[in-house]
């Protein structure tokens, strides 16, 4: 049997249908409507039951037919399946089809098929009406100041959740489908006038070059189109909130929207992009700042606290303070475990409470993550296995992973803090030092989509430095990021004039 992408559709009504109730296993949620119009037009209207707006078909689609095809002339040489899409048919979106491939794409989308005996092609006319979820406010990005809505799983309430704040026809739509049982919608926008075009064309590259059979959600597409494979740090921007996407594309970013998930991604995604949130700009320059400087000194305490602590009390115990240092000896005097092992069951433990926290029932999972955690860390402490400076350090680095905004660059820290605890057991301060150096030499040599993955950071940019680490003030924020090489790098209109 020809694959449906060569198969046309037959000029027999009876074989195209009994062909569609074949490859569909003849199922009972295919509805196919076969009638008799006048003119003795032989015609069959099929759609998906829950798929498809059933109101919409009988009022839009049956009734025009049946009241309305008597006033055709047999004399007009205009094609009845014409004259039914010019002068029947009263809905907005409709569209020929002539292979089968189409068909069942489309079918399956929850658009309605007309067919007529005689004429091998078909009308495919827009009434999906599937069940969706109401916009709600955003779960894992939340925000005390701004806009409260978020993503859906709809890709068309997603486009259309970012349209609404960007009146602007250079705002373009472009649509995928990828994925070839899913045949997943995938759609990219961006601002025709801001966005790089050798950008843009990576980015389709990219995407025309995924080959797989299902496309579920939007990590899927990640893990396709980034820069690097082997690499703990998130190269590619996702978020579920539609003014972090839309200021994404006003920088001159791209933005992709997948059917089936509220996570759209935004290239390219750069180490200061997962460091940053939309409130930053909401509110005022100095607040901003401040919390800014508080977000990298967690992204430091996670990195480095449970090694530094293994490497002083160690291998450096002269750098503590003398009462400091009695202190700990007295604490870790009935601890059987080096350091190492102290913090390495700790974390361990911590990462399974806040795994199961995650996965448990919400009317207990936050209960049972907290309790469990008091719980173990007091009878730990107690039963003289771990120390009681050893389980406030494990609690300042689980705290401190809450404040950085983008959960995927919590969890590739955390990663990087069980190689660094291991270093530090093994070379002490040596051992950070050379596992510091060589992190920060990986970073550097990252890239999303071809811009350096620091930057502005590395390589540095003078100009670039007011939205980095501080945030100044909007109206002194004149120029956009350069690093994104927008077309378009100056952000008010009456600045225009002194580029």
């Amino acid at each position: 049997m020809p694959s449906n992408k060569d198969t046309r559709l037959h000029a027999e009504l009876h074989e195209t249908v009994q062909y569609i109730k074949d490859i569909m296993g003849d199922s009972p949620d295919l509805i196919i409507r076969d009638m008799t119009l006048a003119q003795d037009w032989h015609i069959a209207l099929l759609y998906m039951n829950g798929l498809a707006d059933v109101q919409m078909i009988q009022t839009s689609i049956l009734n025009s037919l049946i009241e309305n095809s008597s006033a055709y002339n047999s004399d007009q040489t205009m094609h009845p399946l014409h004259y039914m899409k010019e002068k029947l048919l009263s809905v907005g979106d409709i569209e020929w089809m002539h292979h089968f491939d189409t068909l069942f794409t489309h079918l399956l989308s929850g658009d309605a098929i007309l067919l007529m005996n005689g004429y091998p092609d078909a009308l495919r006319i827009g009434v999906t009406g599937r069940e969706e979820r109401s916009i709600s406010e955003p779960t894992s990005q939340p925000s005390i100041r701004g806009p409260m809505d978020a993503f859906t799983e709809t890709l068309e309430t997603n486009v259309s959740l970012i349209r609404r704040r960007m009146k602007d026809p250079q705002l373009w739509l472009e649509k995928y489908s990828i994925g070839q049982v899913t045949k997943t919608s995938v759609a990219i926008m961006y601002q025709k006038s801001l966005a790089n075009d050798d950008l843009i064309k990576e980015v389709k590259q990219r995407l025309n070059r995924i080959d797989m059979d299902g496309i579920l959600e939007s990590g899927y597409i990640e893990e396709f189109i980034q820069d690097h494979k082997y690499t703990p740090f998130p190269t590619v921007y996702n978020s579920e909130r539609p003014d972090t996407i839309v200021a994404g594309l006003l920088e001159g970013r791209v933005a992709i929207l997948i059917d089936g998930t509220p996570f759209v991604l935004l290239v390219p995604g750069l180490f200061i992009h997962f460091m940053q949130t939309s409130e930053d700009y909401y509110q005022r320059s100095d607040i901003s700042t401040l919390i800014r400087l508080i977000r990298y000194l967690s992204f430091f305490i996670v990195l480095l606290a449970p090694s530094l602590y293994i490497a002083i009390t160690t291998y450096h115990q002269e750098m503590l303070p003398t009462n400091l240092l009695l202190n700990l000896a007295a604490q870790r005097e009935g601890v059987p475990f080096p350091a190492f092992i102290e913090a390495l069951m700790m974390e361990i433990v911590y990462e399974i409470l806040r795994e199961a926290g995650i996965r448990m029932p919400r009317t207990v999972g936050q209960a049972v993550s907290i309790v469990g955690t008091l719980v173990i860390g007091q009878a730990a402490v107690e039963a003289g296995i771990i120390s009681a400076a050893m389980v406030i350090i494990v609690s300042i680095t689980a705290i401190s992973s809450y404040v950085i905004p983008a959960n995927a660059m919590s969890i590739s820290v955390r990663i990087l803090r069980f190689i660094l605890m291991g270093l530090a057991a093994s070379f002490g301060l040596f051992g950070i030092l050379i596992g510091s150096i060589l992190l920060a030499l990986h970073m550097n040599s990252l890239q999303s989509f071809g811009v350096p993955y620091m930057s502005p950071i590395a390589p540095f940019n003078l100009d670039n430095q007011k939205d980095t680490l501080f945030r100044i003030p909007w109206p002194r924020m004149i120029k956009r990021p350069s690093s994104i090489n927008p077309k378009d790098s100056i952000r008010m209109a009456r600045s225009k004039g002194t580029k």
